[in-house]
């Protein structure tokens, strides 16, 4: 059998997107100027970024929802796009997850509340891998998952084993992940990264697997540090590539060694509407460009591209468009 498209497995929310001027002090008031309600998650978010970069792609969706309104609009936002969802399952006992996300106008900047909601019961028995007939699947997030994060006896998680059996029948697996403050999270990674082929993530979780800070007091990125993690990365297990994105530049290191860079774009006073889901959107043309061949530089400099469109709106999909399109914005910029 030859295995064709991308399945994304994990968090489904709403994203209920409230603007302000300014973020404010503890104890103190801002006005928010405006407020939407959007698709949010790992799994929404990648998957649609994915099927509106390529709409021929075959591109399936797993994960839980509640029996409610706002479980209702996610599955039918995600089916409108051409995804298949019938991998979403419905929960009668918890409701859809959904995010407060408080945005800065003009910077961008955004801060998460957040509900767990029905992501909490999603499961790697609401999964059959033996009928899966993609290339490549991706799970996120890692530390929002309850029952695949729980951490055993023995340091293993749900998670590892799911993966593990995924590459047992021929299934390429990639990760992403949130920062967390439980205890858990170098644990919980540790045990999924060894049976991934592709880990895609930000510096500050990158960072935080490994000890190592990506910054310094400053706040100023360190490369040399950047690299270093990514090399212990793939000490821990991670089979091919290691890709961590940040907002100066994105990197990635293979399993021969080759690590290339690639700086992100610079962008013009007023471009940014938001930055909800340009994470994900980076996530979304880097397996974009690792499932269709591209080499490491191509990837990074097409993830990039998918980020800038996602910037380019308050939400985290509208901004996203065709790759023509998106190459076209870039050329411009």
């Amino acid at each position: 059998m030859e295995r064709v498209g991308i399945t994304l497995a994990g968090n489904i929310l709403t994203d209920n997107v409230k603007m302000v001027e300014v973020y404010p002090e503890k104890g103190m008031l801002a006005t928010i100027i405006k407020e939407s309600l959007a698709v949010g998650g790992a799994v929404p978010n990648t998957a649609i970024d994915i099927k509106k970069i390529d709409p021929k792609m075959q591109v399936s969706v797993f994960g839980r929802v509640g029996r409610d309104d706002k479980g209702k609009y996610v599955v039918d936002v995600m089916r409108s796009v051409g995804l298949n969802v019938d991998g979403v399952k419905v929960s009668d006992s918890a409701p859809t997850s959904y995010s407060d996300v408080i945005t800065v106008r003009g910077t961008g900047e955004r801060t998460f509340f957040h509900n767990r909601g029905a992501n909490a019961e999603f499961c790697p028995e609401d999964v059959d891998l033996n009928k899966l007939n993609c290339k490549i699947l991706h799970v996120g997030y890692l530390m929002l998952l309850d029952a695949f994060d729980k951490v055993d006896e023995n340091g293993e998680t749900p998670m590892s084993a799911f993966l593990e059996k995924a590459r047992s029948l021929g299934i390429k697996t990639s990760v992403d992940m949130v920062s967390e403050s439980s205890g858990n999270f170098h644990r919980v990674a540790a045990s999924a990264l060894k049976h991934c082929d592709y880990a895609i993530i930000n510096e500050v979780e990158a960072g935080e697997i490994v000890g190592i800070l990506p910054r310094d007091k400053q706040g100023k990125l360190i490369e040399d540090n950047v690299k270093t993690i990514m090399e212990r990365l793939l000490d821990m297990g991670v089979k091919e590539k290691v890709v961590v994105h940040c907002p100066e530049k994105g990197f990635c290191l293979n399993k021969d060694g080759k690590f290339v860079s690639v700086p992100s774009v610079k962008l013009p006073k007023g471009f940014i509407k938001g930055s909800v889901g340009a994470g994900d959107a980076f996530c979304a043309g880097a397996l974009y460009g690792i499932y269709h061949g591209y080499d490491d530089g191509e990837m990074l400099t097409f993830a990039n591209a998918v980020a800038v469109g996602c910037l380019s709106a308050p939400d985290s999909i509208s901004g996203v468009r065709s790759k023509e399109d998106l190459i076209s914005l870039i050329n411009c910029l």
